[in-house]
């Protein structure tokens, strides 16, 4: 199997605990790319509500949408979005 031949996992049962956990790693990756704004998008995440994370990550990734150099970021938060659900 090629490099290119790998295929992405996503995990789908997230909790809330591990969300939150994605969401401080989403921010300190944008604060290490210099993208204070938005990694302030993720500041006290903790307890937020469903709704209101649910709309932090969808702006995020609108901005990030046409940003390839922050593919990483990208990805933290696609994952924290297929979870969204299961916010309690």
């Amino acid at each position: 199997m090629g490099m290119h031949d790998k295929t992405l996992k996503f995990v789908t049962n997230l909790d809330r605990s591990a969300i939150e956990a994605r969401l401080a790693d989403a921010r300190r990756a944008a604060q290490g790319a210099g993208l204070t704004e938005l990694a302030s998008l993720f500041n006290e995440t903790e307890g937020m509500p469903r709704t209101q994370i649910e709309q932090r990550v969808g702006n995020a990734l609108r901005w990030l949408a046409d940003k390839p150099e922050h593919q990483s970021i990208r990805a933290m938060l696609e994952l924290v979005e297929i979870n969204i659900p299961n916010l309690k």
